[in-house]
């Protein structure tokens, strides 16, 4: 498989998502930049502008198992991981694998399940294991979690922590539609569901090789420099209570790595770190005072602005 092949394969998958999701182009594009990244998306919005159906769009596009969670206050750690259950005819327990041993699992409204049941996908996030009763159970490759959640609705929800903030690789807003969007919308929706017709257009092998071919792309040493001094740039303490972590800056480069496969090409130039700096980096930063997520946004593209990025001569 050449670079060529990953772009035209990414191509299909939008194009096909594309076919249900309506003037997401950017989004999606980054969506697949993240999976082929090995990494995990969080997906922040308000109900009902297509969180549910992008990822459920995305697994139909790509012949991989998926599967849905609906986060709940009393959802249990075992409702998503899985239990050892004890069989009368053996009189032994046998392990029965839980929503997580998918391709693709979609948590939905991860924010309403309590720290506990959270924490369960940290495990499965970060090793891409589940460890029961002193057992450790290997997930299938590719394994990606899209979550999603509500930030204006509170109650009853629980704020992810920053520690498992941290461990997706990517946080998009899908937002509203603009008034075109919504026109084409209506007439694709108005006598059938394109998500119930959806075929894929790609194997998980393919996804796999991909995410392995983006792994071996380029990364000069002046990207690299940039990509640090972002994230140092970010930690300033006069202004961020908490920086980005090393973890942040590997995930900006395998990110732009892919990206840049995305885009046919086997090399990283500093506008693939620019286009991902914001999604990448601005969940896993806490500035002080009462700002949140739109504020540290806000902070990312003004450290864009300042942080000089390597000339095309050197990079």
């Amino acid at each position: 498989m050449k670079y060529t092949d990953v772009a035209q394969l990414a191509q299909a998958v939008q194009s096909n998502i594309g076919r249900v999701i309506v003037g997401k182009a950017r989004e999606v594009e980054l969506v697949l930049a993240a999976i082929f990244a090995g990494g995990h998306v969080l997906l922040e919005d308000v109900p009902g502008t297509g969180k549910t159906t992008l990822a459920k769009a995305l697994a139909g596009s790509v012949s991989c198992a998926f599967a849905r969670v609906q986060f709940t206050p009393d959802l249990l750690p075992a409702d998503v991981t899985g239990m050892r259950i004890y069989a009368q005819q053996t009189g032994s327990f046998h392990f029965v694998k839980g929503p997580v041993f998918t391709n693709v699992l979609l948590a939905d409204e991860i924010n309403r399940a309590t720290p506990r049941t959270q924490s369960a996908l940290l495990e499965c996030m970060e090793e891409r294991q589940v460890t029961e009763g002193g057992t450790t159970y290997a997930l299938e490759r590719p394994f990606v979690v899209i979550a999603t959640q509500n930030p204006v609705e509170t109650q009853g929800t629980f704020p992810l922590p920053e520690a498992q903030l941290d461990r997706f690789l990517i946080k998009l807003s899908l937002g509203y539609p603009t008034q075109d969007e919504a026109l084409r919308m209506m007439q694709r929706f108005i006598q059938n569901d394109p998500l119930a017709q959806l075929s894929p257009v790609a194997s998980k092998e393919e996804v796999a090789q991909c995410a392995q071919l983006c792994s071996q792309c380029a990364v000069s040493e002046d990207v690299m420099r940039y990509m640090a001094a972002l994230c140092e740039a970010a930690r300033n303490p006069d202004k961020v209570r908490l920086g980005p972590s090393p973890r942040a800056m590997l995930a900006l480069m395998r990110a732009s790595q892919a990206l840049a496969a995305i885009r046919g090409r086997e090399y990283v130039i500093p506008d693939d770190v620019k286009e991902l700096a914001v999604p990448v980096l601005s969940h896993r930063i806490v500035l002080r005072g009462i700002s949140y997520q739109q504020t540290s946004e806000t902070f990312v593209r003004e450290l864009l602005d300042r942080v000089p990025a390597p000339t095309e001569a050197r990079a």
